[in-house]
């Protein structure tokens, strides 16, 4: 059994998981995403390749990474042409590694540079996903779509209030505009809350899995779609790092028309985005300049919060 990787007892989790008749035999592990988010291993037996998901090393607030939530929402998605890995066992005891933990299929994959085809695949797949009832796959409890955007844009504003550090010039009229014009939803769907390709895997040019479902929650589908769409244009804040390929416009055009939902007020929602992705990213430069981030990348993030701002004001 090889040196256990951090928040995750080998010698314990070998024996739950041989008692639910999971593995066998001593493990072998290792972290394959960072703790920014919930900390993912790729866990070895003698035979089989698994991937183990917990949350994030000391933290105490279970509902902002509720491992259930995660494990159900995949589970309930998995016979849906929602391409998701398989899931095996969710254990809610903390004894067994120090926090509840699901297990779920191994997806070959990754994310190489994005094609039109991948970037109207990646489309498809969420569309997809917003024509599913949540009834029909036993999520119609999972959220309250009632008054979703005002709580998003809402819970964004106090967000960028925990983090100001500096004047950022228009953010505080994004806030105003979006919250004066806030749209009527249409049919509520399941959101993902952050789809992206850095947050799927590709192989063979086309989409294997969607994966961190941790803000999954019932609401207002263009959510998705407007996020998705910023993201190509600030490929930097999308781990995968190649989503600017494709055209917004055509892209949206094509949700549209596999979707048929009507995307007349999409500008809001680009702003929505644009707020959202800003507060983020200022939050990160907050922390970058107290020295509480670790790793690469922090140093630039904070430049990307003017143009985030510029961009929203253009749209709302």
């Amino acid at each position: 059994m090889n040196a256990d990787p951090p928040g995750l007892d080998l010698a314990r989790l070998s024996r739950h998981l041989e008692g639910e008749g999971l593995t066998r035999g001593p493990l072998r592990a290792e972290v394959i995403h960072g703790g920014k988010s919930n900390l993912t291993y790729v866990v070895r037996d003698q035979a089989r390749t698994y991937v183990v998901r917990r949350p994030p090393l000391g933290h105490v607030l279970a509902t902002a990474h509720d491992m259930g939530r995660e494990y159900r929402v995949m589970t309930a998605l998995r016979d849906t042409g929602v391409p998701v890995p398989v899931t095996y066992h969710l254990c809610q005891d903390p004894d067994v590694v120090g926090a509840p933990f699901y297990v779920m299929e191994y997806v070959e994959g990754g994310q190489p540079p994005v094609t039109p085809e991948i970037a109207r695949d990646l489309i498809a797949v969420l569309a997809t996903l917003h024509s599913i009832a949540p009834d029909s796959v036993g999520l119609g409890d999972f959220g309250r779509p009632d008054g979703f955007l005002e709580r998003q844009v809402g819970r964004w504003k106090r967000q960028l209030d925990a983090s100001r550090s500096r004047e950022v010039p228009g953010i505080d009229d994004l806030y105003a505009r979006l919250a004066r014009a806030v749209p009527e939803s249409g049919s509520p769907a399941i959101v993902h809350g952050d789809f992206k390709l850095g947050n799927t895997l590709i192989a063979g040019g086309r989409v294997r899995a969607v994966l961190d479902w941790e803000m999954s929650t019932l609401g207002d589908p263009l959510t998705d779609l407007a996020l998705f769409l910023l993201y190509g244009e600030f490929a930097t804040l999308d781990s995968g790092r190649n989503s600017g390929v494709a055209d917004s416009r055509e892209l949206a055009g094509h949700y549209a028309a596999v979707s048929g939902r009507d995307l007349s007020r999409l500008g809001w929602y680009v702003g929505l985005a644009c707020f959202k992705l800003a507060v983020i990213a200022e939050g990160i430069h907050f922390r970058y300049t107290k020295g509480l981030t670790v790793g690469d990348g922090f140093a630039e993030i904070g430049d990307q919060v003017a143009p985030l701002v510029a961009r929203g004001l253009m749209e709302v």
